[in-house]
């Protein structure tokens, strides 16, 4: 049978608690862009408080009827950004948008949508008009969490802990062309878009919830 001696057992506790105490701290590095009770940190595109369409209700942001979108008064850089969704319709989340009054043009978009079997650069898990998701791993009226990672150039995408998207702002470097060939929205190429900006939800029109949302700052 083997042993360990008790010098080798000591080592290895203390590796592992090193390794706990690393993950601790990496855990204290995110912060909660959402209190779960009022919108503290929020507000209208037009930098106004949000007093219409958007309620808290158990512990999401909740859009009931027409507000428009709500974006972070904070902006931010490089993050790995972290929540739970639930819609019945088109929604989206904003990234590193440099003017929320004119998102389309200044930010890059992860839609939110109900599941379909049929992914395209517009469903759920797309990076909006750019790249398809691999696939559709979502829950239909369920919670399903969100993952996104904004690192330099590099985004990616994962939805209930599956990755299924990424790109590289890079490799876009013609205005209104994606790198396939296929046409996009966009006026400016992407790789001269800014690489930090504010954070949004989209009022789309349909009911769409959000908790647990926070931020981890990258280097």
């Amino acid at each position: 049978m083997f042993r360990l001696s008790l010098a080798s057992a000591l080592v290895i506790a203390a590796a592992i608690a090193v390794l706990a105490d690393d993950t601790v701290s990496k855990n204290r590095n995110a912060r909660p862009l959402f209190n779960g009770t009022d919108f503290t940190g929020w507000q209208t595109a037009t930098g106004k408080a949000i007093t219409q369409g958007w309620v808290v209700h158990d512990g999401a942001m909740v859009r009931e009827s027409a507000g428009g979108d709500i974006w972070t008064k904070d902006r931010f850089g490089n993050f790995v950004l972290e929540l739970e969704f639930k819609t019945e319709g088109n929604s989206g989340v904003f990234i590193r948008t440099d003017k929320p009054t004119d998102n389309v043009q200044t930010g890059i978009e992860i839609q939110i949508d109900k599941p379909t079997t049929k992914p395209s650069k517009h469903s759920v898990g797309a990076l909006y008009d750019l790249v398809a998701p691999t696939k559709d791993n979502t829950k239909k009226d369920d919670w399903n969490t969100l993952t996104i990672t904004a690192e330099g150039s590099r985004i990616t995408v994962v939805i209930n802990g599956e990755k299924v998207n990424a790109m590289d702002l890079d490799q876009w470097t013609e205005a209104g062309k994606n790198p396939d060939g296929s046409k996009n929205k966009f006026k400016m190429a992407l790789k001269d878009f800014k690489r930090e900006g504010h954070i949004g939800l989209q009022d789309h029109g349909a009911k769409v919830s959000y908790r647990n949302i926070r931020l981890t700052p990258l280097p």
